[in-house]
């Protein structure tokens, strides 16, 4: 199996937080912040959290051992939340199972594909288009084409990032007055730099619209830790980590800033409030000419798909990992690398719990739901996550005995369990009068849809370690085993025992 580098993981990273949303999310940012100055004052702030998540998932992905495998989070709650037994193990089952979906991004992939060939994105056309995107990445990560599945990851990552240099180059060029990148007649100049302009409407907003605003920040750089969940499969784990995850958030911040700056260079403050385009159309029409739209369709829609292609990578492996575990019924199937020497079942799973979700789901509220709660569910994980970092260092804890080689900075861990906390709020409070997370569900739907998840669980945990043990007279116990790819692995065992001993 050919082993991801220093470059492969970096963009592992990259690909996984880099996919649509820098191309729409300025503008609700602005309409949140109501000033181009605290636009961008939240988007640093976004920054600095992602390096606080960034740093945790360093220290946890360079303590060796079974927590530099495969697997991410689930790894790290075990280590941490050893009681009660295989708890914290059949919870993030169910989670993994639903943070791992692709069906909304390959639908947005669809759209923009379409949008580029001049198709009409109907139905039909937006679901089978997706579909083929979800089968294509099926092919190339589970497949004897892993290889090249990896490559195309990385030729995308690196094009993807180029082309994003390359945008903020163009506004900086026309914000200097460059001749040849001037605003086309016929649109608004900007001068949302000029100290007056900058600030203009951040008065009046409230602590909701910045709440508001900053979660959706936050949001956009999520992803920071998707190279932990393929630790084995990447060379020197440790020491790759502590280079890759600086190297691909530091590039992601260097291109949101950098985007944003140039957005506001070439577009006015009212063409972004007030048009319903996302603003790299605008972007692209006030200096390229309207012409042009159809190239960024194309551009976004290979920016998705580099994101699909890092996102389901690291989601096989995580179900591999639990089919290593015995969690998941049929686990030897899972936990097998066979037969084309890539984490096949793995990816199937993904591919059709993600297909049952795109072609079953009606769009509209059901839809968003389901994605929300993905996204909920992932905010859930980091928050334990961090919080069980921190109760690593407390006395209790002491007797786990860990010595990471790379220390996160106390205050940086509190800093990122804190935002995690707020993000399990913030969907708690009622929106501002005249807006909707939803058509008909309360705005409050997914959050208590994901802790609902939480529940079902802990009833698969009942179910798995206790009931039917009882009912079957064996009882679990763990063991240290060697994986057919050469990995050691800590799993469990059935052990019989009589039944009236239980």
């Amino acid at each position: 199996m050919t082993k991801a580098g220093l470059l492969s993981a970096a963009f592992l990273i990259f690909n996984r937080v880099i996919g649509t949303g820098i191309y729409a999310t300025p503008s609700n940012i602005l309409r949140s912040s109501g000033s181009v100055g605290v636009a961008l004052v939240m988007w640093i702030l976004g920054a600095l959290i992602a390096a606080c998540g960034t740093v945790v998932y360093m220290e946890l992905g360079t303590v060796g051992l079974d927590l530099a495998s495969c697997g991410g989070e689930k790894n790290y709650l075990e280590f941490i939340y050893r009681k009660p037994q295989f708890l914290a193990t059949c919870v993030y089952t169910v989670y993994g199972l639903i943070s791992g979906m692709a069906a909304a991004n390959s639908v947005v992939f669809s759209e923009y594909l379409l949008h580029s060939l001049s198709l009409e994105p109907t139905f039909y056309h937006t679901r089978m288009t997706a579909l083929g995107c979800l089968t294509f990445i099926l092919v190339m990560h589970g497949t004897w084409l892993a290889p090249w599945g990896l490559r195309l990851q990385n030729t995308l990552g690196a094009g993807k990032l180029i082309i994003l240099l390359s945008i903020g180059l163009c506004g900086l060029l026309s914000l200097v007055g460059m001749p040849g990148f001037e605003i086309k007649d016929g649109f608004e100049v900007p001068n949302n730099f000029s100290w007056d302009e900058l600030w203009e409407g951040s008065r009046g907003k409230g602590a909701n619209a910045f709440v508001s605003g900053l979660y959706n920040v936050m949001w956009s750089f999520i992803g920071y830790s998707n190279a932990n969940y393929a630790l084995s499969e990447i060379r020197d784990p440790v020491r790759t980590i502590k280079k890759a995850a600086p190297l691909a958030m530091g590039a992601v911040t260097a291109v949101y800033l950098f985007i944003n700056v140039a957005y506001f260079a070439v577009v006015s403050k009212n063409d972004i409030l007030n048009s319903k385009r996302i603003v790299a159309a605008l972007f692209f029409r006030n200096l390229f000419g309207p012409g042009t739209e159809k190239v960024l369709s194309a551009f976004i829609a290979l920016s998705t798909l580099g994101n699909l292609l890092a996102g389901q990578f690291s989601q096989g492996r995580v179900i591999q990992e639990l089919g290593r575990e015995g969690v998941v019924p049929f686990a030897p199937f899972f936990a097998s690398n066979k037969p084309f020497g890539a984490p096949f079942p793995g990816l199937l799973t993904q591919y059709l719990v993600s297909c049952t979700f795109l072609l079953l789901v009606p769009p509209g509220d059901a839809y968003l739901f389901l994605i929300s709660l993905s996204s909920y569910c992932l905010t859930i994980i980091n928050s334990l996550v961090s919080l069980g970092l921190l109760l690593l260092y407390t006395q209790t804890f002491r007797r786990w005995d860990w010595k990471p080689p790379f220390r996160a900075p106390k205050g940086l861990i509190v800093a990122f369990c804190i935002s995690n906390v707020f993000l399990l709020i913030v969907p708690f409070i009622p929106p501002v009068p005249g807006s909707r997370t939803y058509s008909q569900l309360p705005y409050w739907a997914h959050p208590v849809g994901g802790f609902g998840v939480s529940l079902f669980g802990i009833a698969y945990w009942y179910i798995w370690s206790i009931w039917l043990p009882r009912k079957r007279g064996y009882v679990l116990e763990r063991e240290v085993v060697v994986m057919d790819d050469g990995v050691t692995k800590t799993t469990f065992r059935k052990v019989c025992v009589r039944s009236d001993t239980l």
